[in-house]
């Protein structure tokens, strides 16, 4: 279940252009001989040639390798300090649990030719087959919470099951929820890399449900599969809080950001600097898990494009935050755009995955047709509303419809902070793209507006755009309340600090800023309601502390600094927007 390190002997290092190959292996790989998908050097194992790679192994290599192993990770031998001096020299691998025997290979002729010369005994763990990787999302309602894992058991070796119980309750009787059980094969995904090269066994992804939590426990729980002969293969074992009731007043802190990708902590696959920051994002969300409650990771996951071992890698990655706090999800571009099937864009942004990976690794607390993956969450004084903007969202399609039941379902009397989030930003942005289509959004993305400014949507939340921007509140192009007070943070001529009263729009948070390259802004004077920016790694949080203020602030993942924040303090009769002697008595109570 743990991780593992080998370590690549100084023999292996053998040429200037050589590379160090992590190697997965047998039935990991898909037995085709074309060369890999161009994926803009966003993914590392694609420029390697992994498909003239694998021609070497059976062909040409010095050492043959068969079966066909898959690669999975890699360095560049001159990692190695000694190396370029002495042709000897170290370097190590994080090995994680993904169901197959590793192997070392070592290849000269650099990326664009990469011939295998030598490869190494395989490594295997004591069970390929434990479950691993544990993660948490909110159920059908607040009070149930979804644990997934995966597994190398299919349900006629082994049944699935968590075991739970409260803590701090005297005799609390340790309950088992059984599991359901899912996967897919190469015929379930659109096109290549990812029914092709790079695919991979994703091995079986299981989840189970855990209902009827009291708010705000906190509960202890354990992943297993018990086998045919009845003994118990045990996972890891964690611990959660529920969730707060909605409408419950608590302190209650939520952690939202996109575009994460995957970040090595052994350095490897480390290609063009694409995503960088992934690696440090997470390791400051783990430093700061003591201090919120859910995380809502809105769009482009894990980045795999198609290579799907990295799902495993990014799983593992995230395990250590999603493993203690719900870890919800938004489609994205990366996730789910595909030609020809069905979605609102065109291209080919998933490199044939079509959202069939991250559909069955993460399960969105709603509806059983994923097909229509938007949902709602509650969270005590927080209402989410998340949209899929790789579907339509016009009127008249049955997201919009959603939508707008998601947002009217809120008591605000008891739920004053209304959210909506979603991948792609359909408020407002100054990217560059953006400005020059003159939309300063996704094309159409705005017709969203008279459904937030029906329901007093408090704030809407993006990726997709990799930087920090937010809005004033604002409708129509137009800010539509002042601060009380300025500063706070923001590189802004004056970004706003403090709202109070009636917000009269929404405010809008582009928040891309997960791990994947940094991108800058429109040149020239910045638009009126563009408030603040940063071009930094970080992650917004949102804090409640009652029913009557709201605070945010964008954390800096290198070192925890708060570069902007601002708050929002209002009564009942504000989210109304009604004059105070024209307010019903009872609007009054929180």
């Amino acid at each position: 279940m743990g991780a593992a390190r080998g370590v690549l002997q100084a023999a292996l290092l053998l040429a200037a252009a050589a590379a160090a190959f992590l190697l997965v292996s047998p039935a990991a790989a898909a037995a085709v001989n074309s060369t890999s998908a161009t994926l803009d050097n966003i993914q590392p194992l694609s420029t390697l040639n992994m498909a003239a790679a694998r021609v070497a192994m059976d062909a040409g290599s010095a050492i043959r390798a068969s079966p066909e192993l898959l690669g999975t990770n890699y360095k560049f031998a001159n990692i190695s300090p000694s190396f370029m001096s002495s042709g000897s020299g170290d370097t190590s691998f994080l090995l994680i649990n993904q169901r197959y025997d590793y192997a070392f290979g070592l290849f000269s002729g650099g990326k664009d030719n990469p011939k295998l010369v030598a490869v190494s005994n395989k490594i295997s763990f004591a069970n390929p087959k434990a479950p691993v990787f544990p993660r948490l999302s909110q159920g059908k309602g607040w009070n149930e919470m979804a644990v997934t894992w995966t597994s190398g058991y299919n349900v006629d070796e082994a049944y699935p099951f968590v075991e739970w119980t409260m803590n701090g309750k005297e005799n609390a009787r340790a309950r088992r929820s059984p599991a359901d059980t899912l996967t897919f094969t190469r015929n379930h995904l659109c096109g290549k890399p990812a029914n092709a090269e790079g695919y991979r066994d994703p091995g079986f992804i299981h989840t189970a449900f855990l209902k009827n939590l009291w708010p705000n426990r906190e509960y202890s729980y354990q992943i297993g599969h018990e086998l045919l002969d009845g003994t118990i293969v045990w996972g890891k074992s964690s611990t959660f809080r529920a969730s707060p009731s909605p409408g419950q007043a608590s302190l209650q802190r939520i952690v939202i950001f996109g575009d994460m990708g995957l970040g090595q902590s052994d350095g490897s696959n480390e290609l063009a600097g694409f995503q960088p920051g992934a690696q440090v994002t997470t390791e400051r969300l783990i430093k700061d898990l003591p201090n919120y409650d859910a995380v809502f990771h809105i769009g482009d996951l894990s980045y795999a494009n198609g290579f799907l071992a990295q799902w495993d890698q990014f799983t593992a990655q995230i395990s250590p935050v999603a493993s203690r706090v719900p870890y919800m999800v938004a489609s994205g571009n990366h996730e789910r755009t595909s030609r020809d099937t069905g979605g609102f864009y065109g291209g080919d942004d998933s490199h044939g995955e079509c959202g069939v990976p991250a559909e069955t690794y993460f399960r969105a607390p709603a509806a059983a047709n994923r097909g229509k993956p938007w949902y709602a969450a509650d969270h005590g004084m927080f209402r989410f509303c998340v949209g899929d903007t790789e579907h339509d969202w016009r009127p008249g399609t049955a997201q919009h419809a959603f939508l707008d039941g998601c947002f009217a379902a809120a008591d605000r009397k008891h739920q004053p902070w209304l959210m909506f989030a979603a991948h792609r930003p359909l408020g407002y942005s100054s990217n560059e793209y953006y400005a020059r289509e003159g939309s300063f959004s996704e094309p159409m993305g705005r017709t969203l507006q008279p459904l937030w400014q029906k329901h007093r949507v408090d704030l809407a939340v993006y990726g997709h755009v990799h930087n920090y921007e937010r809005t004033c509140p604002v409708y129509e192009n137009t800010c539509t309340a002042a601060p009380a007070a300025a500063g706070g943070g923001g590189n802004g001529s004056s970004p706003a600090a403090a709202y109070t009263g009636a917000l009269g729009g929404t405010i809008h948070v582009v928040a891309g800023t997960g791990g994947a390259r940094l991108r800058g802004y429109a040149g020239g004077e910045w638009p009126q309601w563009s408030a603040a920016r940063s071009e930094s790694y970080g992650y917004v949080k949102l804090t409640a502390r009652d029913h009557s203020r709201l605070e945010l602030e964008f954390i800096r993942s290198d070192d925890g600094e708060v570069l902007d924040a601002f708050s929002i303090t209002r009564g009942y009769k504000d989210v109304l927007a009604c004059a105070v002697d024209a307010c019903d008595p009872h609007t009054l109570a929180n």
